[in-house]
């Protein structure tokens, strides 16, 4: 018998596959399980009679309720889709409007709220995020204090025995690959990894080239990889700050400018050490999460719709089987033996 391909979990952003004007979880979970996934990581979130709230502000009640939803569709959880991080690492006004938080309210705030997400709901995988460094400032001369709170971050999260996935995104301190490594290299945690996003980093006008070597500058310390791409915009003028509000050509992995056809086909022969770094860390496998946002995305999230969600887990799927990576996706051999056969 030839050895079974190097596979991979496929999990999604549940969020972006509702109706605009709903994030009601069975809706989000059914979209979820109707392409045939078997995890998902929650983001915003709602339920009967109340209006969407992020995952981390849910209540005793509501996390009860949510376990209860994921078993009931026999989904679990990927990672708590935070949104640490994604804060000003220093009070200083700019030409953004991110807020600025003290550095000990926000850890009393905002990460512990996190941390009990992903307790509550059964993760070890927490995303997060680099900090706003002052727009109009290079980056670089702002790593150090993006090092020093991200170890404090990865410091508290291994004594929750948690995992600090760290995003590349636009307008942070880490917005590409080679600053996120050096920012992993200096932090020098084990439960602190990476998150390639090719997505995140064609939308700074960058070609599938470019896309290709910042996922190798990133590969050396990758926990997981999120599934969004994006079509360059001509008509945009590039003067290195990403207006999120404004990004609009965010399409299928199989059609965009994010390197995904070179990405996977090195993939396929890095998976087995990648999976096996995160299966130490107690990470059920290495993790491909569908993040698309082909109907629009902002800085906190984004909107496919279901149809959406199907369009972007087949493009991602056919991209897997032509670069002989295996997935989880459900089939009719997994309905048969959840009835018992």
């Amino acid at each position: 018998m030839p050895d079974a391909p190097p596979a991979v979990l496929l999990s999604a952003f549940a969020d972006e596959a509702t109706r605009p004007s709903s994030k009601a979880v069975p809706e989000q979970l059914a979209a979820v399980a109707a392409v045939g996934l078997n995890w998902y990581s929650p983001r915003w979130v709602q339920f009967p009679g109340a209006e969407p709230k992020h995952c981390v502000e849910c209540t005793d009640a509501e996390f009860a309720d949510l376990r209860a939803l994921q078993e009931d569709f026999g989904v679990g959880v990927t990672s708590i889709g935070s949104r640490v991080g994604k804060v000003k690492l220093k009070d200083e006004a700019d030409r953004s409007h991110n807020k600025f938080v003290p550095w000990k309210e926000y850890l009393d705030g905002e990460v512990a709220a996190t941390v009990r997400a992903a307790h509550e709901l059964g993760t070890k995988l927490i995303r997060g995020f680099s900090f706003y460094h002052p727009a109009g400032t290079a980056p670089e001369p702002h790593i150090p204090q993006a090092v020093d709170q991200l170890g404090e971050l990865a410091d508290l999260c291994a004594k929750e025995d948690l995992i600090y996935g760290l995003e590349i995104e636009p307008n942070l301190v880490g917005e590409t690959g080679p600053l996120l490594a050096t920012i992993a290299e200096q932090v020098n945690r084990p439960n602190l990894v990476l998150i390639w996003d090719g997505g995140n980093i064609a939308a700074q006008n960058k070609d599938a080239a470019v896309c290709y070597a910042e996922y190798e500058a990133m590969r050396p310390y990758l926990g997981w990889i999120h599934i969004k791409d994006y079509k360059i915009d001509p008509s945009l003028t590039w003067d290195g700050y990403v207006d999120e509000e404004r990004l609009k050509n965010f399409v299928p992995a199989d059609v965009g400018d994010g390197g995904h056809a070179a990405v996977f086909k090195d993939l396929a022969s890095h998976l087995p050490e990648l999976s096996h770094r995160v299966e130490t860390l107690g990470v059920p496998g290495f993790f491909l999460e569908l993040e698309p946002h082909l109907r629009g995305g902002g800085q906190f999230g984004g909107f496919s719709g279901p149809d959406g969600l199907g369009i972007a887990c087949r493009a991602l799927c056919g991209m897997l089987a032509d670069a002989g990576i295996g997935t989880d996706r459900r089939d009719f051999a997994a309905l048969r033996a959840d009835r018992g056969f």
